[in-house]
């Protein structure tokens, strides 16, 4: 009863497209949308030669996640084959409110045994996921959720999907208690049993807040970065010991479908050699950025076109930890390739995710210009000795009317970062540190410490809608809120 009341409690409380060469999409619906039956089970994972019982989630065919058709229906029967109570929320997708899947928001946990059917409008295409809204995403009780449109299914192009996870072999309570122990962290923020990391930037003095995105302030306490240290991190269930090799063509083109579904590791996606171009962030189309690193916070998806050399070759992608040595990732390779083995750690940490890249982003399809009919200004606050995180507003809970321009504006005044995610909904990011952007449509924005971030929507779907941060041990002990239509309750 314990561990269903506290589920709750956190719950509420705070070649061409038809070829896809790794298994992490199921085309199972990619003809007609029909309806699929999902299942949420346990399997055992081998990591670091060590056997450990996660969740699955997946279709009949064994495969993990699924794929729709943009402009079809979601129409899925979920079924929960484990003993254990527990709820999926379809990320990026605009459900109606009932079937968001938040437990007790206001849909009930899915017992054991038991079986939902879900049947709304997809909507339109993108890369999305879903998971669980409770402490069992950490678990692995995650998969990718791929909307492909008929432009997708006629391009000349092969997709990679990547799913990126921090795993423990520790259960989800045992690192909530690590993190929230009296003296996890001692005054240098070194060590404890969360294994507590800082980074201190030096050479801002002077700076105002609002220019500092995420920079720490001589005087001020450090950044706090990585306050778990996990066993071992993870794209598609597999570490760089044993990673995954997708086959590719020689001068072939690819999209990499980048999803990270870690719980409290943000990371940065090195394309090595290959030259990318950044297409979509959280499902949407961007004006295409061309780089070879790629910042990506937990709940954060990004779309990567990439050009391949004729010649054969093997070609790393990796998601490099923030501010740290360890990485993960796939392998491209041409069939005749020489696969070499890629350390899972590195000579130097990987970079600390600001947002520079987020400043440049420009949106294919902005929304319309418009005043905002309500705005909410939004404190981010918290800090790692006392483990609480909270969202604060000035202006009263968030109230909006079907038919408003809302705008959120979000100010870190903690020192972690905090990836905000809004359910229901896109948004698109309008403001950066006080600079107008035509930014981004997404659904889930990275708020730097000291940093500030203005966001807008349409409330255009009814419902009590969670407005959180996606690393899961802020949402669980706190930060997280809810946008709240006057018909809705």
């Amino acid at each position: 009863m314990y561990r269903r009341q506290f589920m709750k409690t956190l719950a509420i409380g705070a070649a061409s497209a038809s070829v896809i060469k790794n298994a992490w999409v199921s085309n199972a619906l990619a003809a007609t949308n029909g309806t699929t039956d999902l299942s949420i089970s346990k399997r055992v994972l081998e990591v670091n030669g060590k056997a450990a019982t996660v969740f699955g989630l997946g279709t009949a065919d064994g495969k993990p996640g699924v794929v729709l058709n943009a402009g079809g229906d979601f129409n899925v029967n979920l079924l929960n084959q484990t003993k254990e109570d527990t709820l999926i929320h379809w990320h990026g997708l605009t459900p109606p409110w009932g079937m968001d899947g938040v437990p007790d928001n206001p849909a009930k946990l899915l017992n054991s045994g038991e079986s939902r059917h879900y049947l709304f409008p997809v909507g339109q295409g993108g890369t999305h996921w879903m998971h669980a809204h409770t402490l069992q995403e950490q678990t692995l009780l995650a998969a990718p959720l791929i909307v492909r449109t008929a432009a997708d299914l006629a391009r000349d192009e092969q997709e990679v999907v990547i799913l990126l996870h921090d795993f423990s072999f520790k259960t989800p309570e045992e690192l909530l208690a690590g993190l929230k122990a009296p003296g996890a962290t001692d005054d240098m923020g070194h060590g404890g049993a969360a294994g507590h990391m800082r980074t201190r930037m030096q050479g801002i003095e002077g700076m105002h807040p609002q220019h500092m995105s995420g920079m720490a302030m001589q005087g001020m306490p450090a950044m706090d970065l990585n306050d778990i240290e996990y066993d071992a991190y993870l794209a598609n269930d597999r570490t760089l010991d044993d990673p995954e090799v997708v086959t590719v063509e020689k001068g072939g083109r690819v999209r990499l479908r980048i999803i990270n579904g870690a719980t409290a590791t943000a990371f940065t996606i090195d394309t090595g050699t290959l030259s990318g171009d950044l297409i979509a962030v959280d499902g949407n189309d961007v004006v295409p950025v061309a780089g070879g690193r790629f910042p990506i916070s937990m709940g954060q998806r990004l779309d990567i076109r990439l050009h391949l050399p004729p010649g054969s070759g093997a070609f790393p992608i990796l998601a490099l930890r923030e501010g740290a040595k360890e990485q993960t990732g796939v392998i491209l390779a041409t069939a005749d390739a020489n696969v070499s083995k890629v350390s899972a750690i590195t000579a130097d940490s990987g970079p600390v995710l600001d947002l520079s890249l987020e400043e440049t982003l420009r949106a294919a399809q902005p929304l319309a210009q418009r005043a905002p009919d309500r705005t909410y200004s939004l404190t981010l606050s918290g800090d790692m000795a006392s483990y609480v995180w909270e969202i604060g507003s000035a202006d009263g809970p968030m109230k909006v009317t079907t038919g408003n321009r809302v705008e959120l504006v979000m100010r870190n005044m903690s020192m972690m970062a905090h990836p905000m995610h809004l359910h229901g909904h896109h948004f698109q990011v309008l403001r950066v540190n006080g600079k107008r952007i035509n930014g981004a449509v997404r659904d889930t924005v990275l708020v730097p410490p000291m940093a500030e971030v203005a966001i807008q929507f349409d409330a255009s779907n009814s419902g009590r809608w969670p407005f959180h941060c996606h690393h899961l041990y802020h949402m669980a002990t706190g930060m997280m809120s809810f946008v709240t239509y006057d018909d809705a309750i």
